[in-house]
């Protein structure tokens, strides 16, 4: 006898509201997918870091034992899933076990599969393939969602650098990227031989690199997921982006913002429409399930150009599936997990994203992962707590009521803290002291933060304190981004 089809999106929500499998998202924090739990029935999260002391109904944080020391998120998810905690913890439970993550490899994989679980998202090495920058340039040409100018090739010196670009008609400004990595550290300006010689390490031996001719534009991020019906994609988020009271790297991503008239209508629409495109020619390369990508706008001319591509849930996760669209609809995420569940289902893609592109779905947010930006290198003794901060009216930003829910937060006034750095730790240049979310925006008309979004930071960056550290004893940032 044939499986029943859902076939609206009631039904999908009546469907994962009566989940019977457990599901589990491994991470080093539950960040990404906040939330998620109150949509799932069986939706848990493993975490390395406790952001909320205990007080998550949700969260497993397993006590830590002895570990090499990680050197990528796929480390921290695969200590995870062989801690003793962790396994007892699955197997108490019982059913058949999910997984999702947000970094994943193929030992992992191997250690799903031990547990006899399955992974809700496509093959490690599939991802991989699509996560190469170099590939996602490939990829959007047969899409036809144009990157901005470029080349893809190896750089063996200053010298050669010059003669590609000459012959690529690129100029000299130039921004270079390497195949992997978070942008704010494999993105490289490069206007002149000294600035060349800055990053050769990083260039030079690199293999392939995309060469960019630089653009005054400004970022942007959108998320979608590739479905057996199509590509439903959700709203066009500002980023924020090397700000130095949030990160001591340019280029480097540090927020976004959701807001209806973040961009002028025609931008949005033409970005909608190429995120569909590339959904679908994704579809078509085997990959399915959740993506994100960036697109730089030309402050000039206003045309839109692809930045990159990211095969999975990201920073911006949280933001989608909690925009007004999601609680009137469902989330994003929860289209990738019917997705993968074999559940037949059938969805009108094109109504759907008719209805999310209307700005009445988008209520106004801003998230700001607040970095530690200063050259040194210490030891946290005292750290705010994860939940609900308000801003008196002298600008002192105060602890009011705990909460794991950005829901909570009623006015400007008021914002949503998840704390990832904790007393004990290491507070070096770069570390993540946590994330911010407040209602409205963080940027001024002009992109840059507004005098409000810089007393929060300052009111949460001057909550922590540190006691320096001997120089012997100072431990040095991991070559990897938490979330």
């Amino acid at each position: 006898m044939p499986k029943k089809k859902l076939k609206n999106i009631s039904e999908i929500r009546r469907y994962f509201h009566t989940n019977e499998d457990p599901i589990y998202f491994v991470s080093a924090t539950n960040f990404n997918l906040l939330g998620i739990d109150e949509w799932v029935k069986n939706f848990k999260y493993i975490c390395y870091m406790d952001c909320f002391d205990g007080r998550h109904p949700n969260v497993l944080v397993p006590s830590e034992v002895p570990h090499d020391e990680f050197q990528s998120i796929e480390d921290i998810n695969n200590y995870l899933l062989q801690h003793k905690e962790v396994v007892d913890f699955v197997k108490q439970r019982g059913g058949k076990p999910k997984f999702v993550f947000l970094m994943f490899n193929e030992k992992t994989e191997a250690l799903v599969k031990e547990l006899g679980g399955e992974i809700w998202f496509p093959k490690a090495a599939l991802r991989e393939r699509c996560d190469n920058k170099i590939e996602t340039v490939r990829i959007g040409d047969e899409a036809g969602v144009p990157s901005v100018p470029n080349t893809l090739h190896e750089v063996k010196s200053y010298a050669h650098l010059q003669e590609i670009c000459k012959d690529a008609g690129l100029g000299d400004d130039l921004v270079l990227q390497s195949a992997f990595g978070d942008s704010g550290h494999t993105t490289f300006f490069i206007k002149s031989e000294a600035d060349f010689q800055k990053h050769e390490h990083e260039i030079v031996g690199e293999g392939e690199i995309k060469i960019m001719k630089r653009i005054n534009c400004r970022g942007s991020a959108i998320e979608a997921c590739a479905t057996s019906q199509g590509t439903i994609v959700g709203p066009l988020m500002t980023e924020l982006v090397g700000f130095k009271e949030l990160t001591p790297y340019r280029g480097g991503w540090c927020g976004n913002e959701i807001f209806a008239t973040s961009f002028p209508p025609k931008a949005r629409q033409q970005a909608r429409e190429l995120t569909f495109k590339f959904g679908e020619q994704l579809r078509k390369v085997g990959y399915r399930g959740y993506f994100e990508l960036d697109f730089l706008i030309d402050k000039k001319t206003g045309e839109l150009w692809l930045g990159e591509l990211n095969p999975r849930i990201t920073g911006a996760s949280s933001m989608t599936n909690h925009a007004a669209f999601a609680h009137a609809d469902a989330p994003l995420f929860l289209f990738h997990l019917l997705e993968f569940s074999k559940k037949p289902f059938e969805l009108d893609v094109e109504e759907i994203n008719a209805r999310w592109s209307d700005p009445d779905m988008i209520d106004s947010w801003s998230q700001m992962v607040i970095k530690h930006t200063d050259d040194s290198v210490d030891l946290v003794t005292e750290a705010p707590q994860s939940g609900i901060y308000k801003m008196l009216d002298d600008g002192t930003v105060v602890f009011d009521r705990f909460d794991y829910h950005r829901r909570a937060v009623e006015t400007e006034n008021e914002a949503f803290f998840l704390r990832i750095l904790n007393t004990g730790d290491y507070r070096y240049e770069g570390a993540d002291l946590g994330i911010l979310v407040t209602r409205g925006r963080s940027m001024t008309k002009g992109f840059q933060l507004n005098d409000r979004a810089k007393a929060w930071i300052d009111g949460i960056k001057s909550s922590f304190s540190a006691r320096p550290l001997p120089a012997a004893q100072a431990s040095s940032e991991p070559a990897f981004k938490m979330m």
